[in-house]
């Protein structure tokens, strides 16, 4: 005899064979495209690009390019081989990037030094008067480079300054004359750099350091100093680059030809005057290109070497 499962229990063929499905899961509203980020950022992104971008590309074009018969044509690298391979060419590229180098070495050795140092001094919580000081050491980075100049050509000046020796017309002496005129000019910013991030150092850190029996250069070496190692490098980095840019000064002071006999000579005078051409040379925007494409380079090798042998080991703290 067979009894009927009881009441409730019945079992439904089709829903024991086929297995569970789990709900879907809800789908998620798609996010709206931030249009208020392109409206921001489209104008700046149009003007560098217009700027920046573009010479900077049109540059790297035309210094493959050479005239044949009045005709831009491709020569590929020939430009850059005649440049560093050509008597005249050659040692006058050579002597300019040598120039550079001091020049840059002249910023690196001493700005960055006394930046810090200016910059640890204002950071000293019983320096009185260490906005009027700020502000007096950072107000030659406003200047005009031209009254620069023209100021620094009258204090060293034999007849009217205050110095015998022409140091502006020495071979010896030119190059690094005009580079401590700029070190003159733009100390205030390196300062500004490490200040800003002196004052950021908790004072915490500091106290601590004072109880243990630190004085006051042990905790500048051992505190601070390592804290601010990024910024060390940034500041190193800019340097550089400023440096390998470098025109105004040299063009304002000594000219297109970089006097006496091409001795304060850098990359950006020599590229002027191999593109626009002065007095006696002919200008060639082909060969200029090429000058400005192997100064591109030299300012990429270098930001390189800070990415890849600086920063990564370097260790950052959240201050």
């Amino acid at each position: 005899m067979t009894s009927a499962p009881p009441e409730g229990i019945g079992i439904d063929a089709t829903a024991a064979s086929t297995p569970a499905v789990a709900p879907m899961p809800a789908a998620r509203p798609r996010r709206r495209f931030r249009t208020h980020l392109v409206v921001f950022i489209a104008p700046a992104a149009a003007i560098y690009t217009i700027f920046m971008v573009y010479p900077l590309l049109d540059s790297l074009r035309l210094s493959l390019y050479a005239p044949v018969d009045g005709v831009q044509t491709f020569v590929g690298l020939d430009n850059f081989v005649h440049l560093v391979s050509d008597d005249l060419l050659s040692d006058a590229f050579w002597n300019a990037v040598w120039n550079n180098l001091v020049f840059f070495a002249v910023h690196f050795f001493v700005q960055n030094p006394i930046g810090l140092l200016l910059a640890a001094l204002l950071a000293a919580p019983t320096l009185r008067g260490r906005s009027a000081y700020r502000t007096l050491l950072f107000i030659p980075t406003t200047l005009s480079v031209v009254i620069v100049g023209f100021i620094w050509q009258l204090i060293i000046s034999p007849v009217w300054g205050f110095v015998e020796t022409p140091l502006l017309g020495q071979s010896s002496t030119a190059l690094v004359t005009l580079a401590l005129m700029s070190v003159w000019q733009y100390i205030g910013i390196p300062m500004i750099l490490f200040y800003a991030v002196l004052i950021s150092i908790p004072d915490e850190l500091i106290e601590a350091a004072t109880v243990d029996g630190a004085g006051a250069w042990s905790t500048f070496w051992r505190v601070k100093f390592p804290l601010i190692l990024p910024t060390v490098g940034i500041v190193s980095v800019i340097t550089y680059v400023a440096n390998m840019n470098a025109f105004d000064l040299i063009y304002t002071v000594k000219g297109a030809l970089a006097g006496p006999d091409f001795a304060s000579d850098i990359m950006g005078t020599l590229f002027f005057r191999t593109f626009f051409g002065f007095q006696l040379q002919q200008g060639s925007s082909t060969m200029g290109a090429t000058v400005a494409t192997m100064m591109f380079l030299l300012i990429l090798a270098g930001v390189l070497a800070y990415f890849y042998g600086w920063q990564r080991r370097i260790q950052s703290y959240q201050l």
